[in-house]
């Protein structure tokens, strides 16, 4: 009996750990709705946004709206970021517990979460550089390098002298601020350890997560074309998988955000730098 109430006070001072997620599981404060709705929400977000930034240029009489709409991803993206940190606080509210735990430990001493973060990108980024040229390979017959979304085809080049330069301002220094903490904690953070919890089974969270974490990419932007759309999602799969798989050893998001930043940074910069050039 002392060991059991040790073992429940630890769970409830850790209300992100695996233990706490299955009291909460088999009590019923965790349904599958809530991670489900994250997962896929967060790409029917996307389209959304691009959307309604279509819309707009519709209304402005742009040649084509939809394609035209796909450069402005890193600024509607955030808009995606509204709507699932949105349901994240609605889940973890009725769960009884705070956006924040979510989070897991940060270890600021010594730079340890610093450190331990760069040393992930390391590790990752090569991931998603070879899971590019792979993509690149089974679609095209080719090898390239791909580490970028697609920034709407040929199509938006012929309007991209027209965004304006708080675009660049913007994508550069907020978009990735918002969008990488966000990102981590819809799919690692909330929805991975969940279903894990749910499921029973390590596997079955990894590929339902993993599949709609890569899908995601082939909606940033929505290019209505199949060769972009397989591109996009087999590109990121190499990294995402090692990026749950490292997450599930040590259940802390900031050094996974950390990792993750140079990343969309350099995404940002190739974006913003393509359409400056054009």
């Amino acid at each position: 009996m002392p060991e059991l109430r040790e073992h429940s006070a630890a769970a409830t001072a850790v209300p992100n750990s695996i233990s706490a997620l299955r009291a909460r599981t088999s009590d019923g404060g965790i349904s599958w709705t809530g991670p489900l709705v994250l997962i896929v929400g967060r790409s029917a977000f996307l389209v959304a946004a691009q959307a309604v930034v279509a819309l707009l240029l519709l209304v402005r009489h742009a040649p084509t709206p939809w394609t035209s709409a796909g450069s402005w991803w890193t600024v509607y993206g955030n808009l995606a970021d509204l709507g699932c940190l949105a349901l994240l606080w609605r889940y973890t509210r009725a769960e009884g517990i705070s956006l924040r735990s979510l989070f897991g430990r940060i270890c600021l001493r010594g730079g340890r979460d610093l450190w331990l973060g760069l040393g992930l990108c390391l590790l990752i980024f090569p991931l998603m550089v070879v899971g590019g040229m792979f993509a690149n390979w089974l679609v095209f017959g080719f090898f390239i390098a791909s580490t970028a979304p697609a920034a709407g085809g040929s199509a938006a080049a012929s309007v991209a002298q027209e965004l304006p330069f708080w675009r660049t301002i913007y994508s550069l220094c907020v978009w990735w601020v918002v969008w990488t903490p966000t990102e981590q904690l819809t799919y690692q953070g909330f929805a991975l350890p969940r279903l894990q919890a749910l499921t029973g089974r390590t596997w079955v969270a990894l590929v339902l997560v993993g599949f709609w974490w890569s899908l995601q990419h082939s909606f940033l932007p929505l290019v209505l074309d199949w060769h972009s759309v397989v591109v996009r999602f087999v590109m990121v799969v190499p990294g995402i998988a090692v990026t749950m798989l490292i997450y599930l050893r040590i259940r802390r998001l900031a050094p996974m955000i950390i990792a993750q930043w140079p990343m969309d940074i350099l995404v940002a910069l190739m974006t913003t730098t393509s359409v400056i050039h054009r």
